[in-house]
């Protein structure tokens, strides 16, 4: 039966073992070159601010004996401090937190403490307790240790005890004066999601207890108590964890703002009774707020606004408003307008507890003191008056000054034509540069008592220092800039080789010489610049990648335009074309650009592809001769364009999940009575596998949903059969020996495979949007080929590629597909917004990797789908495999590239967050889209192999 279509397989398989190595190591090199440039935003705009070599600045002579500082990991400012803020839970209180805000309105200082991205636990808690921002790329390299050792609080202390979570307390005791720091942490099995969170806040108060206790019995613990310039680090998780399981307007968080109330309480008492003085000092913040789908990481201003409150010994208590108003909308809700709201930025805590104990500045601290400028009030009521604050203003200046020196005596060495921060290094008469007049002009106002003046001037001296720390880390962004832009237009170019005919003759070996003597010679002299400047080896990187791209174009690619335009006769309509085709792109790309922060636009994509593209551009003939095709082409379109529409604040909804279930069975049922006929029993009966996984996910998934929303925990037999289940199904399309006689069943067993994802880690809707997604998806199988076909032009695979230029409108397709995959049903904003209830029906302790393992997994699953449909498509439009993706990797970094150019690290925390997060979330999608190709030409390798034997078959 096989035997006439023989020469026509193994010619197949011959032209693509040989096109496959050319396509092969343009996919790895492409890879690699997008891997490698993520780290260049970065390099470009966030670069590591721990330098070392800094002379400590001590902050005057102190204030109080011991700091206490308590964090509230994950609590958010507006429902800590507001009025009624949980009024939707019927007999809740008017204020949550009572002995809090007794602290402000009798006796404390309080404010919103502005964090920066990533709004994580490690970040947050190196800002508070170090003083600095972490760059932000630190984050990926772990939540426990950190991956530099820098300077803190509790490095300068005489001691410090600190309390809580085992994710947060290793990290400081690492970097810290060996025996220096002592830690008590629970277990990480006891952040378990489904469990009260509240244990793990009572875990600590009575650690500290027990602390005081053992002191009695115990001299040299009590000797260490009682020590000058003592932390105490109280760390309460609880909040983070009830808000990640119940959302921040939960009752179950409000519960846990009043147990944390509760702490504060008694944990005042405890110092009372202990110390039996008023020498002990206390501040109240949290690292980061919550979203209201509670998450964090990115800039959402609810992630970025956390409270602060500070009080005891050297705090100025309760200071009227001032006019104009310290208070805007966003706390007049907290009907606090008379007192004076006090902010500062997160890393200006670590001076001012300095200040209070007076230690040493952390070194490598950045935060300014929040009384440094005399015309605001700030926290500090020191026992020697404004002389004390203009000293330690003066010192806390010095300390940032001294940094500013290292940074700026390390790049004055390394780089070729330095250009120094004028407004610091300026000469002036006596011969020195201005920072140091600055200081000497500081010194003699303070000594001849004008300490309002000496303020004034340490708080401007301050912020040029900081702008001269910016200036330095910011100093090689334009030549950074420029190469990444030259390379990603390299990378275009050098892709679009793939899809052109090579020229008629071949390269000469005077142009090969002369190409080849010029690149070495620019690659040469940014090497020894970079080597002269000691730059880190990723520019060595970046700087190579453009200089092959341009090169291979310049050898191949140019003698194939100036044939093109040797070969036309009419030159003028030949740019012009290319010029409209080149304009279409860019618009379309931006477009989606644009998509990315008003989510609307990825469902106006739908109705263009289903209502406008088939009346434009379809023949005539072919809307007349397939009117259900048509119908379902543009109900697809239509119905898979509302999920971008709805709110991507979603609530855990149990009877949306098992509406998904069934329509991904329904989905299923109508795919395969249509391209059933025929199909072997093997198949047949592999597929009624598949349908009972999704039943069994949809049982259990059912069972632990009510048991979680019920609070009764995560049964070990739940558990257990979702993680085999997600597991067995998973795997099973490709290790079922079924043999499948039509790539759409191939299509559908990975589909109802990926189904039980859909199922199991779904709160909502997704199970539905995977359905209509996949509908979609083979839909454009069928409507494409049977467009194409009747178009001149259509040809063998056997004759070669031939580029036409409706290929640049499927790669456009297929790239819209890319980002409608991953956004379908997540927030474009942030990768934050992905939600984690589903993830504790499988993962119900904390384990962040493992967790974010989870959500990757179901993001990539309608990817699967798409790499299976888009090989079958080159199939049927008698492609070789990768033609079409090949024409969409040209395209691809058209957006990569504005959103590189759009990446800010100014502005709000929102637009820092969200700019980040475009940038890596569209180079990290067209990475993934050039994996998917590869997986989905293997995926379906056994059917396609035979699809286009028969196809050949039929040519000849």
């Amino acid at each position: 039966m096989l035997g006439p279509r023989q020469p026509a397989f193994c010619s197949s398989i011959q032209m693509t073992v040989s096109s496959h190595r050319n396509v092969l190591k343009l996919l790895t090199l492409g890879l690699i070159f997008h891997v490698v440039f993520i780290a260049s935003v970065f390099d470009c705009y966030f670069t590591s601010p721990v330098v070392h070599g800094m002379l400590p600045r001590r902050a005057g002579s102190g204030e109080a004996k011991r700091v206490v500082l308590i964090v509230g990991d994950g609590l958010r400012a507006d429902l800590l401090f507001g009025v009624n803020a949980f009024s939707f839970i019927p007999s809740s209180p008017k204020i949550v937190a009572p002995h809090l805000r007794d602290i402000i309105q009798t006796r404390g200082a309080f404010g919103l403490s502005h964090t920066r991205v990533p709004t994580e636990s490690r970040p947050g808690h190196v800002a508070i307790i170090g003083g600095m921002y972490e760059d932000v790329s630190a984050v990926t390299k772990g939540w426990k240790t950190n991956p530099v050792h820098f300077d803190s609080i509790f490095n300068q202390s005489s001691h410090t005890f600190s309390f809580g979570s085992p994710d947060i307390l290793p990290m400081f005791a690492q970097g810290a004066t060996p025996g220096k720091v002592d830690t008590w942490s629970y277990d990480e099995e006891a952040e378990d999601f489904t469990k009260d969170a509240t244990a793990l806040d009572t875990w600590v108060l009575d650690q500290l207890q027990t602390l005081f206790q053992n002191a009695s019995s115990n001299d040299l613990l009590d000797s260490e108590l009682r020590a000058d310039k003592v932390v105490f680090f109280l760390h309460l998780l609880g909040l983070d964890t009830t808000g990640h399981s119940y959302r921040p307007h939960s009752e179950e968080y409000m519960n846990n703002i009043q147990v944390v109330d509760h702490i504060v309480q008694q944990t005042e008492e405890l110092f009372s009774n202990f110390y039996h003085d008023e020498e002990t000092s206390f501040v109240f913040t949290a690292d980061h707020g919550m979203s209201k789908i509670g998450n964090h990481g990115d800039g959402d201003p609810d992630n970025t606004r956390t409270p602060l409150i500070a009080w005891g010994r050297g705090i100025r208590g309760p200071i009227p408003d001032t006019i104009p108003s310290s208070h805007d909308e966003y706390s007049r809700l907290w009907q606090l307008d008379d007192f004076l709201r006090r902010d500062v930025e997160q890393a200006d805590l670590a001076p001012l507890m300095a200040a209070l104990l007076g230690i040493n500045y952390p070194v490598n601290s950045v935060g300014i003191l929040p009384d440094a400028d005399p015309t605001r009030p700030g926290y500090l009521l020191p026992r020697e008056g404004e002389s004390a604050l203009a000293q330690l203003a003066l010192a806390n200046a010095e300390s940032i000054l001294e940094h500013y020196r290292v940074k700026h005596e390390s790049k004055a060495v390394q780089t070729i034509l330095y250009k120094a921060f004028e407004p610091l290094e300026e000469v002036t008469q006596d011969g020195k540069p201005s920072r140091v007049s600055w200081l000497s002009k500081i010194e003699r106002l303070i000594s001849d008592g004008k300490w309002f003046e000496a303020r004034r001037e340490t708080a401007e001296l301050i912020k040029v220092t900081l702008q001269g720390l910016r200036y330095l880390e910011t100093y090689n962004r334009v030549l950074i800039r420029i190469i990444v832009i030259i390379a990603y237009l390299g990378w275009s170019a050098y892709a679009s080789l793939s899809i052109f005919p090579p020229p008629a003759s071949l390269v000469s070996d005077r142009r090969r010489t002369v190409v080849g003597l010029a690149t070495a010679t620019i690659l040469a002299i940014f090497w020894a610049l970079f080597a002269a400047e000691r730059a880190p080896w990723t520019f060595y990187v970046y700087v190579t990648f453009p200089c092959y791209f341009w090169q291979q174009f310049a050898l191949r690619g140019v003698p194939i335009v100036a044939q093109q335009f040797k070969s036309s006769d009419k030159r003028g309509p030949l740019i012009a074309r290319v010029l409209l085709h080149l304009v279409i792109v860019v618009v379309v790309l931006q477009c989606m650009v644009a998509a990315y922060t008003h989510r609307s636009l990825w469902s106006i994509g739908f109705v263009v592809m289903g209502i406008l593209w088939p009346y434009v551009s379809w023949p005539s003939h072919v809307r007349s001769q397939h009117p259900r095709l048509l119908l379902s082409w543009m109900s697809s379109c239509l119905v898979t364009g509302i999920f971008p529409l709805l709110s991507v604040n979603k609530r855990e909804d149990l009877y949306m999940i098992m509406c998904g279930g069934a329509m991904i069975l329904a989905v299923a049922a109508g795919c395969t009575r249509l391209a059933s006929n025929g199909a072997p029993k093997a198949a047949k009966l592999s597929e009624i596998t598949q349908v009972l996984f999704i039943l069994l996910a949809m049982t259990i998934t059912a069972s632990s949903v009510k048991s979680l929303q019920a609070k009764q925990g995560l049964s070990i037999i739940n558990q257990t059969s979702a993680w085999l289940i997600l597991a067995v199904s998973s795997v099973f399309p490709f290790i079922s020996k079924a043999q499948h006689s039509t790539p759409t069943s191939r299509i559908i067993s990975l589909f109802l495979g990926f189904g039980v994802c859909f199922v199991i880690l779904s709160i909502s809707v997704e199970g539905l949007f995977y359905a209509a997604f996949t509908c979609n998806l083979l839909l454009w199988i069928e409507v494409e080929s049977i467009v194409q076909s009747n178009r001149a032009g259509a040809a063998s695979q056997n004759q070669g590629y031939e580029f036409h230029t409706d290929h640049i409108r499927i790669a456009l397709f297929f790239l819209f597909f890319v980002q409608v995959a991953f956004f379908g049903t997540g927030n474009v904003a942030s990768i934050s917004s992905f939600y984690l209830e589903p993830v504790y029906r499988l993962v119900p302790i904390f384990n962040p990797f493992l967790m974010a393992a989870l959500l990757i997994f179901k993001i990539v699953a309608p990817y699967v789908i798409l790499s299976a449909v888009f090989a079958t498509l080159n199939a049927r439009l008698h492609l070789p495999p990768f033609s079409l993706f090949l024409v969409a990797l040209t395209l691809t970094d058209g957006m990569t590239m504005t959103f590189f150019l759009n990446v800010t690290d100014t502005g709000s925390w929102l637009e820092i967050g969200q700019s980040i997060s475009f940038f890596c979330i569209t180079s990290l999608l067209l990475v993934w889209s050039a994996g998917i190709c590869t997986a989905g030409e293997y995926l379906m390798v056994d059917t396609l192999v035979f699809h286009r034997s028969t196809d050949s078959h039929k040519l000849e």
